[in-house]
């Protein structure tokens, strides 16, 4: 015997698949809960990292000046290695400015890494290097 509704498309119901809007939400609002705590981390390692390159900049350009005053006696006559960071870096991509605090003088001579677009956001704002190694901000992390 065959069943009666046997055939009948419309007697027969599917399962519909797929997602809810309840279900949609709760994602979204998980993935904006993620983002929420990732990306503040990110900006952070972001300052950082150009940071440690204005670091390495200043570190260069005073082994250089070292070299310079061995050779000449004088710090007078020393030069930028470069005057942004990162190296040929131009426009919106240079996040500091590199000069000399004074002009080197024949014995001293004093490195500053000013920030620019965007860095001006770094807790350690503007750091120096002298010939002697000291160093600021003496702040803890940015050195």
């Amino acid at each position: 015997m065959k069943n009666k509704n046997e055939g009948h498309a419309f007697c027969a119901r599917k399962q519909a698949s797929g997602f809810t809007l309840i279900e949609l939400m709760i994602v979204v609002a998980i993935i904006g809960i993620l983002a929420a705590i990732a990306y503040p981390s990110y900006q952070q390692y972001v300052l950082r990292a150009n940071r440690a390159e204005a670091q390495a900049v200043l570190t260069e350009t005073a082994q250089f000046m070292e070299r310079y005053f061995t050779t000449n006696g004088t710090y007078v006559g020393g030069a930028l290695l470069s005057n942004v960071s990162p190296k040929g870096a131009a426009g919106s991509a240079i996040k500091y400015n590199i000069s000399f605090s004074a002009g080197p003088t024949a014995t001293t001579f004093t490195l500053r890494a000013a920030p620019t677009t965007g860095q001006d956001n770094d807790s350690c704002g503007t750091m120096t290097l002298s010939n002697t190694g000291a160093q600021t901000p003496t702040t803890a992390g940015c050195w």
